[in-house]
């Protein structure tokens, strides 16, 4: 699987660029926090829209398909859920709780988006970009209830209203899939102004991450690190496969939900983390670890789902 070991080393190469950046004694530290606010307020939701707004979803199995994405996110909020009671008892914070929500649950569509091209095509993509759209909207509406609620900042209906009315990243999605659903596409030029914005969210996103690293953290992962992990890489792509196939899907769909599943979590929740009282820390060195897992994990569950789909993936 060298294609999935190609499409995640960059994005390691670029969060430890974003650890050097941080250090370098001629870069004003007064920049990161205004790369923060517009990541998360411009550069990520532009990227969101343009992904949902030109995604091809024709020829896909669309129900079955939603329906496993959806109660996949279902069962494993849940399940995260439960967790809470214990996280507490062993004395985890309960904005630490929050990451170790968000870890757990956000996945990386666009290391997927990545792996999906290679391994797959325009197919696979379609079936990645589908996936975005049923299960980014409902990640990011938990993950801000769950940030409001359990996050050092104020708490109250009012607030968990405003924040999720006033979220960028969920006003992306929803901009994209209505956008997607017009009969005429965005006026090219526009569509290009939004592209040039959107490309460079990840990076920019990446090298954040990598600024706000705590290394002795990542290098030497305690349990606030591990059971996150353990929980996205492993548990989150059993669920999510276990479910498709308790509802007939094999083949291609099989496969790409369980690279959508077993992909480290997503970037940009590190910048929510930083917004809404979360642990940010907690989530940077959660990130690093993922991400260096997921060089084993995604070939182990791409092998595995593969065997279970009765065939794997051609190049694309």
């Amino acid at each position: 699987m060298i294609p999935i070991f190609e499409s995640i080393l960059p994005i390691f190469i670029l969060v430890l660029l974003g650890v050097a950046l941080r250090r370098l004694p001629f870069i004003d530290q007064s920049i990161w926090p205004g790369l923060e606010t517009l990541g998360y307020y411009l550069l990520f939701p532009a990227l969101l829209f343009l992904t949902l707004a030109t995604a091809d979803f024709s020829g896909i199995e669309l129900g079955t398909v939603a329906l496993v994405s959806l109660l996949a996110v279902a069962v494993m909020t849940v399940l995260l859920i439960a967790l809470h009671p214990l996280a507490r008892a062993r004395g985890m914070a309960d904005a630490s709780y929050t990451t170790l929500f968000q870890t757990s649950s956000r996945w990386n569509a666009f290391i997927a988006l990545a792996i999906a091209e290679k391994l797959s095509g325009p197919s696979g993509l379609a079936l990645v970009a589908l996936v975005m759209a049923l299960i980014i909207i409902p990640l990011n509406f938990i993950n801000v209830i769950m940030l409001v609620w359990y996050g050092t900042g104020a708490r109250s209906m009012a607030t968990l209203v405003k924040r999720i009315a006033g979220n960028p990243l969920i006003l992306g999605c929803v901009a994209g899939i209505a956008v997607n659903a017009l009969p005429f596409g965005i006026y090219p030029p526009v569509e290009q102004a939004v592209d040039l914005i959107a490309r460079s969210s990840l990076g920019l996103g990446l090298l954040m991450v990598g600024a706000g690293l705590k290394l002795n953290d990542a290098l030497r992962p305690g349990p606030a690190v591990l059971a996150p992990t353990a929980l996205k890489l492993i548990v989150f792509p059993v669920i999510m496969t276990g479910l498709a196939l308790s509802f007939g899907l094999s083949g291609e769909p099989l496969l790409i939900l369980a690279l959508c599943a077993s992909v480290p979590t997503a970037m940009n929740g590190y910048l929510l983390a930083r917004q809404m009282g979360g642990d940010a820390p907690l989530y940077a060195a959660v990130t690093t670890v993922q991400t260096v897992a997921s060089f084993l994990s995604i070939p182990v569950v791409m092998w595995a789902a593969g065997l279970v789909a009765g065939g794997q993936l051609t190049g694309g």
